[in-house]
């Protein structure tokens, strides 16, 4: 399974869901963490929404529900668990 972080420096948040992520250890995946700030089709699309996590699917990608900063680990594997498509 791939999941792909969209993200941009200096974001914390973005950061933040990022390490959220690497701890996360009841789901295997992998984690593509793109910059919004290297393609501009990127950005115009996420420049004020960053960050925002989606799950690859074969032809398409899925977004994913959006976390609180201040969820926890265990949230965020339940929300994962409750919308990644198998």
């Amino acid at each position: 399974m791939q999941l792909i972080l969209y993200s941009k420096p200096g974001c914390h948040l973005c950061e933040g869901l990022e390490s959220k992520l690497e701890q996360v250890s009841q789901i295997e995946f992998e984690l593509e963490i793109r910059d919004i700030t290297t393609r501009e089709d990127w950005f115009a699309a996420y420049e004020y929404e960053v960050p925002v996590l989606c799950q690859k699917l074969l032809d398409k990608e899925k977004p994913l529900p959006r976390m609180s900063p201040r969820a926890t680990v265990a949230k965020l594997e339940q929300m994962l668990r409750q919308n990644l498509t198998r």
